[in-house]
């Protein structure tokens, strides 16, 4: 017996998707395995890591503690959608990579989209500022320093208005 799916349209990354789903499929599944978008990682399972952090709506949300029914109509933002208006890094992609924020890189979408909305709401974050906005992510690699670092810089980046 098949397991009945509903459709639930969605917009990710600025791109209309409609998608037919079964009512207990996480929106983490859906945006890798339906929209084929795999930079959301999935690492707890439980809400508690942040690696499968995105923005909906604006907001960070833990994507693999939500149904993807319940976002239909809404706006996803992925670590892919992060990018510059170019198709370039963005800027806190671009700052991961110039402050070394990054190791194995299994974190990075979760802080990228994390940081990207708490930089849209405070511009010229203290260092003090910068831990705690990270505070919900966990990484197993890099200690934090140049996670921290590559906030500061990306506010640096965005103030600048200079993205690749």
């Amino acid at each position: 017996m098949s397991e009945p799916t509903h459709e639930v349209k969605l917009t990710v990354n600025g791109v209309p998707h409609s998608v037919s789903v079964p009512a207990r499929r996480l929106l983490s599944d859906c945006l890798r395995h339906d929209v084929g978008l795999t930079g959301t990682h999935v690492g707890c399972e439980h809400g508690v890591c942040g690696a499968c952090t995105v923005l909906l709506d604006g907001e960070p949300v833990r994507s693999c503690l939500l149904f993807a029914v319940t976002v239909d109509g809404q706006s996803v933002t992925t670590m892919e959608g992060c990018r510059s208006a170019e198709g370039g890094l963005g800027p806190v992609q671009r700052a991961f990579m110039e402050c070394h924020g990054l190791q194995c890189g299994f974190c990075t979408p979760g802080f990228v989209t994390t940081i990207t909305a708490f930089l849209r709401d405070n511009s010229d974050p203290t260092e003090e500022e910068a831990r705690e906005a990270i505070g919900g992510n966990l990484c197993r690699c890099t200690g934090y320093q140049n996670i921290v670092a590559s906030v500061l810089r990306a506010a640096e980046i965005l103030r600048e208005g200079a993205v690749e």
